[in-house]
Parts: structure tokens; C-alpha cells; sequence
């Protein structure tokens, strides 16, 4: 009887040993595959990661270079807004390459290739630009020779009624576009403006500030600067006083007027027609206003041809 309950009970272990150890296989099994797709799944998470930071870093680099672009294009007098706005769209493109849940990176590699295409692209309109701009160099510093050209051509085609005018068209279309290129570079400059005083014994006095007893005329002094491109001729010299209440100074008596200044008209205290030789020469104005001055700032304000060409300033105390 003992026998058969100690075989019972033999059987009974061998039977759990082996129930553990199917058991214990099975877990191995599972456990050894959920390994297996965390390996799996943690590799391709590491491969896109790689991947967009790959990306991210192109975008990058591209907005780096659209703005060198920018800024290059604008130095060279071009148009940007259609860089702006390819640059707004990049900006726009990395925030849903970081944002997006979803991200194709084969969308970005093709809008990656789009971006550098029109990098490109702009790199040719760039360096026609480059040589307009240098062209446009060359064609100021001839522009007194061409003018000059013009004119003798003008004089040599008068036999000719039909051909003097085709001359006469293609050189006023000429000027005029040779005259909007140089009428700013042309334009006078004053520099070392200084206003002394000059007493009721005539008596000059320097320094800018003067007496209020002391002043019976003032003396505006200044260099007109050497430029060959301002043609050598009579130059109408505009001079503004303003008072320390910032009023234009004028009286008819005295010379006072009005001249054109930005389409508008302008009230000025004295002019003067000087000849323009471009050696550096000194103009004086000698102004007497024919009244006391008060006390405070006085501005002198200098215009010719239509442009501001220097500015000084005295006090009176």
C-alpha cells in the first residue's frame, strides 16, 4: 500500500516538473519575442531620429544660405520678396518636421530639392545682376564723353531731315536716361559751412557765437567740393536763415523770394549765382537783415538745383 501511494506520489512530481517546464518554456518563448520587437521597434525609432535630424539640419543649412541671399540681392538693388517668401515657407516646413506626428521624410527630401532649385535659379539672376551693376559703374564714369558724343551727332545728321529725326529721338531717350543716373551724383555739395559775424564797423568776427549788439551782418562762408560730373557753369545758390522759433528769415527788400524745392515751393532769405569752376572754390554770402537779432540758434540751410547742399548754424546771445 505505501508502495503505491509513493508512486502516486512520484508520478504527481514528475508530472508538475514537466507542467513548469513546458510553462517555463513558454515564457522564454514569449518574452524572448516581445525582446525581439523592442530591439526591433527601438532600431527603426533610432533610424527616423537620424533621419529627420538629417533633415532638420538641410533645412538649416538652406535658410542659412536664402539668407545670404537676401541680403546680397537687396545690396545689389534687387527684388526679394520671392526669396521672403520661399523663406516664410522653409520656416513654416521646419516647424511641422518637429510638430507633425506624422512625418514623410520623402515629402521634405522633395521639397528639399525644390528649395535648392530655386537656390540655383536665383544664383543666375544674382550674377546678372552683379554685371548690370558693374556695367551700370562703367556708364557713369563715361558719361561726359557719351553726352559730349551725343551732341556732335546731333550736329552731323541736321543734313538729313529723316535720319536728324531718329538722331534727335534716340538721343533724347539717351539723356534722359543718362540724366536720371548722373543729376543726383552731379549735384552740388557745400562743405565747411561757418557763419561770422560782422559788426556795425565792419569788423568780422569768428568763432559762431556772437552778441546780439554785436551783429550787424553775417558772413555764410563755404567750399563748393570738387565733382566732374557737375557741369562747369552759372550755379543759382538758394541760402535759408532760420530763427531759433525754426521761421524762414526773408524780406523782398533784401532779395528774399521763393524757389521749387521737392514739387513744393520755398521761401528763401538770399540767393546768389555763382560759376561753378570745380576747383574747391570759396563762396561767401554777406547777409544784412536790416533788424536785431534775438537771442537764441540760427540755422543756415544751403539749396541748389533742386537739392539741400549744406547746412550751418550760429547762435546769438
Amino acid at each position: 500500500m505505501e508502495n503505491m501511494q509513493e508512486r502516486k506520489s512520484n508520478t504527481a512530481m514528475t508530472a508538475g516538473l514537466v507542467l513548469a517546464c513546458a510553462l517555463a518554456a513558454l515564457f522564454g518563448f514569449l518574452y524572448f519575442n516581445a525582446r525581439q520587437d523592442i530591439e526591433s521597434k527601438n532600431v527603426d525609432i533610432s533610424s527616423k531620429t537620424k533621419e529627420l535630424l538629417l533633415t532638420n539640419t538641410k533645412l538649416d543649412s538652406i535658410s542659412a544660405e536664402l539668407d545670404k541671399k537676401i541680403a546680397e540681392v537687396t545690396s545689389l538693388g534687387g527684388q526679394v520678396a520671392d526669396l521672403e517668401a520661399l523663406k516664410a515657407q522653409l520656416e513654416q516646413d521646419k516647424k511641422n518636421l518637429v510638430n507633425s506626428k506624422n512625418v514623410s521624410i520623402r515629402d521634405f527630401e522633395s521639397k528639399i530639392k525644390g528649395y535648392e532649385a530655386a537656390l540655383t535659379a536665383k544664383d543666375v539672376e544674382i550674377a546678372k545682376l552683379r554685371e548690370e551693376n558693374a556695367q551700370l559703374t562703367t556708364e557713369v564714369k563715361t558719361l561726359g564723353t557719351e553726352n559730349s558724343n551725343l551732341k556732335t551727332d546731333v550736329s552731323t545728321l541736321k543734313t538729313d531731315k529723316q535720319a536728324l529725326a531718329d538722331s534727335v529721338y534716340a538721343t533724347t531717350v539717351k539723356n534722359k536716361e543718362l540724366a536720371e543716373k548722373v543729376t543726383l551724383a552731379a549735384a552740388l555739395k557745400a562743405m565747411n559751412v561757418s557763419v561770422n559775424a560782422i559788426n556795425s564797423r565792419g569788423k568780422e568776427r569768428e568763432g559762431g557765437e556772437y552778441k546780439a549788439k554785436r551783429v550787424e551782418k553775417v558772413k555764410i562762408s563755404f567750399k563748393l567740393v570738387e565733382n566732374p560730373l557737375t557741369k562747369r557753369e552759372n550755379k543759382v545758390i538758394y541760402m535759408r536763415m532760420l530763427d531759433p522759433q525754426g521761421n524762414c528769415i526773408s524780406d523782398m527788400a533784401t532779395g528774399s523770394g521763393a524757389f521749387n524745392y521737392g514739387g513744393k515751393e520755398m521761401v528763401y532769405t538770399a540767393k546768389q549765382s555763382v560759376m561753378y569752376d570745380n576747383s574747391g572754390q570759396n563762396v561767401d554770402f554777406i547777409y544784412s537783415r536790416g533788424a536785431n537779432y534775438t537771442k537764441g540758434k540760427y540755422n543756415i540751410e544751403l539749396y541748389s538745383e533742386g537739392f539741400s547742399i549744406g547746412r550751418g548754424v550760429f547762435e546769438v546771445k
